[in-house]
Parts: C-alpha cells; sequence; structure tokens
C-alpha cells in the first residue's frame, strides 16, 4: 500500500527553486510504500487506531440516523459501535524535529558523523505495529542511525538491521545503551 508521510517541520528544499528563485514551494510530503510477499499479510489496522474526532464521540454518544443518505449510499447500525479508535488514513502527519536526542548528543560526544537523513521514530513505529505482532522479526536492510530498530525495540519486536558505513553503525548504538562519554573526556554533568 502506499502511503504518504507529510513532515510539517521539513526544510524549504529545493533550495535555489524554493528560498532563492522562489518559483516552487518546499517538497513536504515523501512516498512510503509497505509491500508483501503474501497476499494476506499480517498487516491489521486496530494495531494504528488513532483517536475518534470530536464529531464521531457525539455520534458514540448521542446516536446517529442510520439509513439511506441522498446519495443512495446506505449508513448501517455498524457504524454506531464504538472500535477504540478510527482508522488512520494513508496520509500520515508527523514532524522530524528531532535535533538533541540521546543518538545526536552521543555522536558529538564521540566524534561520530549522524545519518543526514534520519526519520522519526514515530514513522518506524507506526509501520512495526501496523505490520508485525509482538515477538515478531523486523529486518532493516538500509538501517543508516537504526530508527527502525530503535521503533522495533520499543515496540517489543526482534529486529536485525545492516548498514554498511561504520560511524552509522556505531552511533546507533546509542539509541539502545546509554550515553557514556569516551575514555579520557571531560563532557558530562557540570560541562567540559
Amino acid at each position: 500500500q502506499e502511503f504518504f508521510w507529510y513532515n510539517p517541520a521539513k526544510l524549504p528544499a529545493p533550495a535555489e527553486w524554493v528560498t532563492i528563485k522562489r518559483i516552487r514551494c518546499k517538497d513536504a510530503v515523501d512516498p512510503v510504500w509497505w509491500l508483501s510477499k503474501k497476499p494476506f499479510p499480517k498487516a491489521d489496522n486496530r494495531r494504528v487506531l488513532v483517536p475518534y474526532s470530536d464529531a464521531m464521540q457525539k455520534l458514540l454518544k448521542n446516536g446517529y440516523n442510520a439509513g439511506p443518505r441522498p446519495s443512495g449510499y446506505v449508513i448501517s447500525g455498524v457504524y454506531g459501535r464504538d472500535n477504540g479508535g478510527a482508522i488512520p488514513p494513508n496520509f500520515l502527519s508527523i514532524s522530524n524535529t528531532d535535533s538533541n536526542s540521546t543518538y545526536l548528543r552521543a555522536c558529538r560526544i564521540n566524534g561520530l558523523r549522524p545519518h543526514p537523513a534520519r526519520y522519526p521514530i514515530a514513522l518506524a513505529r507506526f509501520f512495526t505495529d501496523l505490520l508485525t505482532e509482538v515477538g515478531d522479526l523486523v529486518v532493516d536492510p538500509f538501517s543508516g542511525s537504526n530508527a527502525t530498530g530503535e521503533a522495533a525495540e520499543k515496540a517489543r519486536r526482534h529486529w536485525l538491521s545492516f548498514e554498511k558505513i561504520q560511524d552509522y553503525v556505531e552511533g546507533s548504538r546509542y539509541r539502545f545503551s546509554p550515553l557514556k562519554p569516551p575514555a579520557g573526556s571531560k563532557v558530562g554533568r557540570g560541562g567540559n
């Protein structure tokens, strides 16, 4: 299924066309696809329900008029059942504003180059929850800073990640272990 990730905090780019020549608006939506080798994957949208809107909460409380609509569509009584939340759309609005995470601080302290294209844990967590169950294995063949591994860990899934750039692998360790300055460093509480 094709999803669209909207990052309201995305920087104006491409800079030449957006901020200098001013002939384009900023790109803030990225496509995301999830694929399955099976025709009926384990995906379950009940694991990613979102809170009902105020209007839906009011309908659940007060009831609604089931039956035919002017368009001819018939609304059944099933829509009045509280399912614990609404099914989310395939348009995900998740800001990517992380600038001072444990991962980034640890990379700075340890002189490691952080991955330049990190995505928010919430994005990886959405797909981890949608597509897998507790105890399943999540595999990320291009892990970068390993946001997927962190999301899988928080969702109680097993995970494997693969990354060819050693700095990114080293930095990703700080997603799972306490921040420790390098030996001999004076960085920590109280400053340098």
